[in-house]
């Protein structure tokens, strides 16, 4: 049967149905298409089910340090069975309540199935066909399986299947040391497990710059985390009440053998099984959509937003694409992606807040620049609450004034880092925030300290 709208979604992760409540408000008749689960990575496996388990993590860990603060609390236990109905709860009303809201939608059409091109303007989903002037592709990523030896031979977890574990690990070994990995590997040492992290690369999270990979190590390292990086030669073998994994580091046993392995390696898009090419439309040779700067591919009338299209990989970035796109098809309002300001969190605790350049991009510029470091136990907020790891870095343009970024690692650092990427936004002098005045007792009340206390770069 053929069906015929004004607009088709591929997808309901973050941009896809904000960007149908928009089109049907305007008066479009749209048709969305999920084969999983509404809301995508960030509602069901990644960002609100995982942060969920962190906040419980962060309660075990702070109520087994209850008489640092005068409190006591005898024995902590961690009912697993618990953690995971409360993470299960957050993650399905949210999703039960983005179901409910474009069920709702006049003027939508919401169809289950998997969606695949048969021209630029012919969706085939099973028997049906949609037919539509415009397609917007909001199809997300799923994690990478590396191709290191035996991995096939041996039970392995991902950020997916993470989420259905009936029991704490005995000893998780987590491969991959940056945002993913770090996180799981702190949540489940909280939660009992040993845990050890195999990075390949010389250092943690190595687009940080170093002395923010070396702090968030320490932190991590505090906890019994046990690190292993140059992990050059990575291999699996089957052990009798475990998997082994072998690596090659310069320091440290030759193989270590626990009871869950979680690959946390990276992410790919899921753009291999939409008939992409029987709609000419371009890719990468990692598989992401190449888009303009409207987000429209190289085919005219076709769009793809969110992890798929290669220009973000979060969900405020996902659903800036919906914003992006929606004001330039509706509100006649020229917006483009280099606007975007790159912003993001890891969310260990404490957790980092980043916006804008690191030091080591910042250096490669020809700019003057001016740098300035505050460690957290120079933070009273930070003291009172007697969590002063990590350490706040801000970089500045010294002859235009211009806040070119910041590293931020502490105690609400995730939140404190919105008040600079607001005057970077805004297009604002440094001495904007020098000049402000904070609320005090807070960690952001130093951000102006931090500006202020910048020295000039050699």
């Amino acid at each position: 049967m053929m069906q015929t709208f004004d607009a088709v979604i591929i997808g309901a992760g973050q941009a896809g149905p904000s960007l149908a409540g928009r089109l049907t408000a305007a008066g479009k008749k749209v048709a969305l298409i999920e084969r999983k689960l509404v809301g995508g990575t960030c509602v069901n496996t990644g960002c609100m089910p995982t942060k969920a388990m962190v906040a419980s993590a962060y309660a075990a860990h702070l109520a087994r340090r209850g008489a640092e603060y005068g409190v006591v609390t005898g024995d902590i236990s961690i009912d697993f069975a618990k953690v995971m109905a409360r993470k299960e709860k957050v993650r399905f009303d949210a999703r039960k309540g983005n179901e409910d809201w474009l069920m709702g939608m006049e003027g939508l059409t919401f169809i289950r199935g998997h969606a695949r091109f048969e021209s630029p303007t012919d969706i085939r989903v099973g028997d049906d066909l949609l037919s539509a002037k415009q397609v917007f592709l909001n199809v997300g990523g799923r994690a990478v399986v590396p191709d290191f030896p035996g991995v096939g031979d041996v039970p392995y977890l991902d950020n997916v299947s993470m989420m259905d574990l009936t029991e704490v690990p005995k000893h998780l070994v987590v491969i991959g040391g940056s945002y993913i990995g770090l996180e799981f590997a702190q949540m489940f040492r909280r939660f009992g497990s040993e845990v050890t992290v195999i990075e390949k690369g010389p250092r943690l999270i190595a687009r940080e710059d170093e002395d923010v990979s070396t702090a968030v190590r320490d932190i991590l390292e505090r906890e019994g985390i046990q690190i292993r990086t140059g992990a050059e030669c990575i291999r699996f073998f089957r052990q009798e009440g475990g998997v082994g994994v072998g690596v090659d580091c310069t320091a440290g046993a030759p193989e270590i053998i626990g009871s869950h392995i979680l690959l946390a390696t990276g992410r790919r898009p899921n753009t291999d099984d939409l008939g992409l090419d029987k709609a000419g439309v371009a890719t990468d040779k990692r598989g992401y959509i190449t888009v303009d700067e409207r987000l429209e591919t190289n085919v005219p009338g076709i769009f793809a937003m969110g992890d798929c299209n290669g220009r973000g990989a979060f969900t405020h970035t996902a659903y800036n694409d919906f914003e992006i796109v929606a004001a330039n098809l509706i509100d006649n309002e020229p917006r483009k992606v280099s606007d975007r300001i790159q912003t993001y969190a890891l969310y260990i605790d404490p957790p980092l807040g980043r916006a804008g350049m690191s030091e080591t991009e910042a250096r490669k510029t020809d700019r003057k620049l001016l740098i300035g470091t505050r460690p957290m136990t120079r933070v009273g907020r930070a003291k009172e609450k007697g969590e002063t790891l990590g350490f706040m870095k801000v970089i500045a343009d010294a002859d235009t004034k211009e806040i070119l970024g910041a590293s931020l690692l502490g105690t609400g650092c995730d939140e404190a880092v919105q008040s600079i990427l607001d005057v970077m936004y805004a297009g604002k002098p440094y001495t904007t925030i020098t000049h402000a005045v904070h609320i005090h007792p807070t960690v952001a009340e130093l951000i102006p300290t931090v500006f202020g206390d910048m020295q000039p770069v050699e």
